[in-house]
């Protein structure tokens, strides 16, 4: 049976650097190279049962950015909720003082400004019924919740005006552990250690929700300044649809920020956002037709039959009574599938004509959907 990997218990569940960790004599860096640990970073590593998605990227840079930097653009959106805005191998980005120096490197784009916005208030832990995966770390199986310890956080303060036990105040993405001197006073039945006394204190990254970032219209105007145009938009139809910002909010801060580098850019992704769209694929699918010259369509228009049932197709155009349904993965669920078709065959029966896209087609055979969306909308009295 093969030997369980050793973790010592101020690493368990941690993104830290790993000098600290070795200095510190929590470990060598023989015992780093074992699957206990991942590599996220040049010194920076993580307990590997934590989940390797753009979350764990993003507490591993910040163990590395400079005072006042923030995780911006796609990546604060994700850390605001918006799953889709990133994945684990994206690079995390980054605004930064220009004064920093911050450079681009694998895995991290830095945008360099003297205007950073100001950071948004304090964050608060998450309630403990929390879902978000964003918010939330998740707890892999492993040793049962009381023996797992919990993320270092902000520090609490106690009576005397100290940080809380074993807990040094917190510094941009990380907390500093103060850990007590280790016993070398040893069980006979236990492995002998190390005999090292463990006094420095090590950086460990902050969790997720504590991480320093761009407040939601911030980071949404950053991703439609940076980002290429059908994700940057699907990335803001997400934050208008959670509420995380709002139209008018969009439409001052593109007013600040005429001036900026990308502001040209991110009020042309803000005019072709909708709130409507329930995923990306939708979100790209939209941008794209009107890429083409096709008029604008609507995202889940409501269309009410006369028997009182309201049916919202993913994409309309109402004055032409043309509708395009996207079969994305859901679809391959037979229960689905049969609800989905009854309810177009409904609105096909109150004289629309709907038209099936499918992710196949959206990636590899878009200029002849293009050709028979213009056709259906020909047939319907649309001229150019």
């Amino acid at each position: 049976m093969p030997r369980r990997p050793e973790r010592p218990s101020a690493l368990a569940w941690q993104v830290f650097r790993a000098s600290d960790a070795i200095r510190s004599g929590l470990i060598t860096r023989h015992r780093l190279r074992s699957s206990a640990w991942v590599n996220l970073r040049r010194d920076i590593y993580a307990d590997s049962r934590l989940e390797l998605d753009h979350v764990l990227a993003c507490r591993a840079a910040s163990l590395q950015l400079p005072p006042g930097a923030l995780i911006a653009g796609p990546s604060a959106a994700l850390l605001h909720g918006i799953e889709h805005a990133a994945e684990f191998s994206d690079e995390v980005h980054v605004a930064s003082p220009r004064a920093a120096g911050l450079r681009s490197q694998q895995g991290l784009r830095a945008h360099l400004t003297d205007l950073l916005p100001a950071q948004p208030p304090a964050l608060t832990p998450p309630r403990p019924t929390a879902q978000s995966p964003a918010l939330t770390p998740p707890r892999p199986t492993g040793p049962p919740r009381s023996t797992v310890p919990a993320p270092i956080g902000p520090a609490t303060s106690s009576p005397g005006g100290t940080a809380g036990p074993g807990i040094a105040q917190r510094s941009g993405g990380l907390a500093l552990t103060e850990l007590a001197p280790v016993s070398t006073a040893v069980p006979t039945t236990a492995p002998v250690p190390d005999p090292i006394a463990v006094t420095a204190p090590i950086a460990v990254a902050v969790p997720a929700w504590a991480l320093p970032r761009t407040d939601p219209t911030t980071a949404a105007w950053e991703t439609a300044a940076w980002l290429e145009t059908c994700r940057a938009v699907g990335i803001v139809d997400s934050l208008l649809r959670e509420k995380l910002t709002s139209r008018d909010a969009l439409a001052a801060i593109a007013a600040s920020h005429a001036e900026r580098p990308g502001g040209r850019r991110a009020r042309w992704v803000f005019d072709l956002a909708d709130p409507g769209a329930q995923s990306p694929p939708e979100s790209e699918l939209r941008v794209r037709l009107v890429l083409a010259g096709l008029p604008r369509p609507v995202a889940q228009h409501p269309v009410r039959l006369a028997s009182g049932l309201v049916l919202h197709p993913d994409l309309a155009w109402p004055e032409f009574r043309v509708a395009i349904e996207y079969d994305g993965r859901w679809h391959a669920d037979d229960e689905q599938l049969h609800r989905d078709r009854q309810r177009l065959n409904q609105l096909v029966g109150a004289g629309w004509l709907v038209l099936h896209v499918t992710s196949r087609r959206l990636r590899h055979d878009f200029p002849s959907l293009v050709r028979e969306v213009q056709a259906a909308l020909a047939r319907r009295g649309w001229r150019r």
